[in-house]
């Protein structure tokens, strides 16, 4: 059984960035890849990132080159770093490794 916990969301002002946390249980973070995702008020959940176990990613084309991956084995996490965040970013955000889920964090971003 994996247990994901994400963290680190928050109110954000337009341009500003926020780091986000994703803390796996029940598995070692390295050697396995994952997923960012978001949702949107009203809205579908979307792929934001696909990392893989070498921690190359694929960026959903909304996010390239403003977010960044980073995993610390010793914490047992993976991190999403946002930076230059606007309105369209405001999203309930969720990592996922295997299927398994976590509960989300919110991102809200607004002047």
């Amino acid at each position: 059984h994996v247990e994901l916990v994400e963290s680190g969301g928050g109110l954000v002002q337009p341009g500003g960035s926020l780091r986000l946390s994703c803390a796996v249980r029940g598995r070692p973070v390295g050697g396995w890849g994952m997923r960012w995702f978001r949702q949107a008020p009203g809205g579908q959940r979307d792929l934001v990132a696909r990392i893989y176990p070498n921690m190359t990613a694929v960026w959903a084309a909304s996010v390239k080159g403003r977010f960044s991956i980073s995993r610390d084995s010793h914490e047992n996490s993976f991190y999403l770093q946002m930076n230059n965040l606007s309105p369209e970013d405001t999203a309930v955000y969720y990592c996922s490794i295997d299927g398994f889920w976590g509960q989300g964090t919110q991102v809200t971003v607004s002047s």
